[in-house]
């Protein structure tokens, strides 16, 4: 994947085409991918770009359980744009959805556009909260977007919308995002689908794939394969 990541890399910005598969038969439940999406972007309570959904198939006893890992679907016809008042959350040339904390103004418009759920509003808590002070962890700038974004106070992210950007800050710099590195079932992978030798072209090619609520013509960028 890394060789896929720096072919592309090599393209002007708007010929990729990010995608990212996740074999849910490798999934193993672990949520390795959610704590390093709240490391690498300094989520705070609440805010979860990657939460990994338990499911229940069957009845008894012929039951059974998957784990569905659910970021941001990266639409390519995002429902959740053409709500935003102040034209605060746009796609980029590339495809990934992305929020200018400077010019979101939190009015949550959408969240409730957004039919995978996967924005949060971020309240300003913090996991220290009524303790004495607050841990290191939880005054570290984040890197979203290439900012050092520091909660405090009432300034930005604080009060906006916050949403997974596939690590577009990584991308940037040439490194995967770090669900992906962290995978410990090899079950998530990323690239490029507009380069036909990429993994992930090949894998959106087999019978297993799906995508989430597809009959609202959303058109994710996310593929599972059942």
């Amino acid at each position: 994947m890394q060789a896929d990541l720096q072919r592309a890399l090599e393209k002007p910005i708007d010929q990729r085409k990010w995608a990212m598969v996740i074999d849910l038969e490798r999934c193993v439940g672990c949520s390795a991918c959610t704590i390093a999406c709240k490391a690498e972007n300094h989520l705070p309570p609440g805010v979860v770009y990657r939460p990994v959904i338990e499911e229940e198939i069957g009845q008894y006893p012929n039951v059974t359980r998957r784990w569905l890992p659910r970021p941001c679907q990266q639409c390519d016809d995002p429902p959740c744009v053409s709500v935003c008042p102040v034209e605060a959350t746009w796609k980029r040339e590339d495809g990934i959805v992305v929020i200018d904390y400077e010019a979101c103004i939190g009015c949550r418009y959408c969240i409730t556009a957004c039919p995978y759920g996967a924005r949060y509003f971020d309240f300003g808590d913090n996991y220290t909260d009524d303790t004495p002070a607050l841990q290191p962890y939880e005054v570290m700038a984040s890197p979203e977007y290439g900012g050092a974004w520091d909660r405090r106070g009432d300034e930005s992210p604080i009060g906006n919308v916050r949403k997974c950007h596939f690590c577009a800050h990584r991308l940037d710099a040439g490194m995967l995002p770090a669900c992906v590195t962290t995978c410990i079932g090899s079950a998530t992978f990323f690239g490029d689908r507009n380069d036909a030798d990429s993994l992930v072209s090949e894998l959106i090619g087999d019978a297993r794939v799906f995508r989430l609520k597809e009959d609202l013509g959303t058109e994710p960028k996310v593929f599972y394969l059942a």
